[in-house]
């Protein structure tokens, strides 16, 4: 009898907000979020966020508002990861705006 071959699938992408011990706040997309090290495509670097998102993980919740600024993307690794937030539609649709206030 001969073996069937499983491939095993590619873990999806998931849109996620991660912090470090640098207070650095990123949002980003990934398919491992295990470790204090991860690896971001698309990931942007929230600079500032107002008042109005209440908190780093507001950004998570709903994602940054007019009031914030947001770098532009690039492919990275975070180092000296201390929180994974798992980001809601809302909150990826607002990170993809891209908001940056002057």
């Amino acid at each position: 009898m001969a073996k069937k071959i499983i491939k095993k699938s590619a873990k999806k992408m998931v849109p996620v907000l991660v912090t470090t011990s640098h207070r650095g706040v990123f949002f980003g997309y990934t398919n491992n979020y295990d470790g204090e090290t991860i690896t971001l495509k698309d990931a942007r670097m929230c600079i500032y966020w107002s008042a109005d998102v209440k908190g780093c993980f507001g950004l998570a919740a709903t994602g940054p508002s007019s009031g914030c600024r947001v770098g532009p993307k690039a492919d990275i690794q975070v180092r000296n990861v201390t929180a994974v937030a798992l980001c809601s539609d809302a909150a990826v649709a607002a990170w993809e705006l891209a908001p940056w206030s002057n």
